[in-house]
């Protein structure tokens, strides 16, 4: 099997465009087309069904996929130790995290983990509503369900915390709730419902009612900058609002506790870089695990 054909086939099947796989590989789409072919040929096989829309694997192309995976997670791991060899940890490492943790929390200490290592990039991407690492679209997650399938290995990094907050501004304009009853005076800052990633993200099914005003944010980021703003009350995670002057934390009864989980995939877990990164990130957590206490 040639590699640079199988290597072709495995950003088809993961962007599910030709296009959008030849952008990826930094080549054109004919190009991409003729590997794909020239591979099928050599297979005797038809992987893609082709569409005006994209491509679909055909049930060849998904018992090809696991095995073209396999190949690469072994590419991978030679790689690594080739580097290994020469001490200096190089390539790149993508962290898929909720934007809560990622931008709040990782991405003002990632920082010193690049400037350790000249020959190591990090990317930080945002966790959408489905995520794969056994398609390399991450090599290490951060979320906020504990995974149950696949060959992922898994551990807990830490619990947290999530409290109601509101501006002193908006406070003094609309007055405090004392209680949760009286948040139906209010306007309430909070997720979009259909585009929740998560149903442990749905805080306060009920708000959702017609008896709530709401304004809906799609991001935990959005919507601490609406509160902030005095566009209303809103649940925000403890470890970032409860040092902001700026927020007043309401009805201290009521508090939402959820768990963050660090994940990486068997095949890649012990690549130096990608383990060095997972070890760093905990690492962090660790170090700070008192600005996630309960308040």
């Amino acid at each position: 099997m040639d590699w640079d054909h199988a290597r072709i086939f495995l950003a088809v099947a993961r962007a599910g465009q030709f296009l959008a796989a030849g952008r990826a590989l930094g080549l054109d789409h004919a190009t991409v087309g003729r590997r794909v072919g020239a591979l099928e040929a050599g297979l005797g096989l038809r992987l893609f069904e082709r569409r005006p829309s994209g491509c679909a694997l055909t049930a060849a192309g998904e018992r090809f996929l696991a095995v073209a995976e396999r190949v690469e997670t072994q590419m991978l791991r030679a790689q690594a130790e080739l580097a290994a060899a020469g001490v200096e940890m190089a390539g790149a490492v993508r962290i898929g995290a909720p934007d809560g943790f990622g931008t709040l929390f990782l991405a003002p200490r990632l920082g010193s983990l690049v400037e350790a290592n000249p020959g190591l990039t990090v990317q930080l991407a945002p966790l959408p509503r489905t995520f794969s690492l056994s398609r390399r679209e991450a090599d290490i997650a951060v979320v906020i369900e504990r995974p149950e399938e696949g060959r992922l290995v898994v551990r807990k990094l830490v619990d947290y915390t999530l409290s109601f907050y509101a501006s002193r501004d908006y406070l003094a304009r609309a007055g405090t709730p004392q209680t949760i009853e009286d948040l139906t005076r209010h306007t309430l800052v909070t997720y979009v419902q259909d585009l929740i990633f998560s149903p442990v993200l749905n805080f306060m099914p009920e708000a959702f009612g017609p008896r709530f005003r709401r304004f809906e944010c799609a991001s935990a980021l959005a919507q601490g900058e609406a509160v902030r703003a005095g566009a209303g009350i809103g649940i925000l995670h403890d470890y970032a609002a409860r040092a902001d002057a700026r927020l007043v934390r309401l009805l201290p009864t009521r508090r939402f506790e959820r768990t963050y989980w660090l994940v990486t995939h068997a095949d890649t877990r012990d690549l130096l870089r990608v383990r060095a990164v997972a070890e760093f990130i905990a690492g962090e957590v660790a170090a700070a695990r008192q600005l996630f206490a309960s308040p």
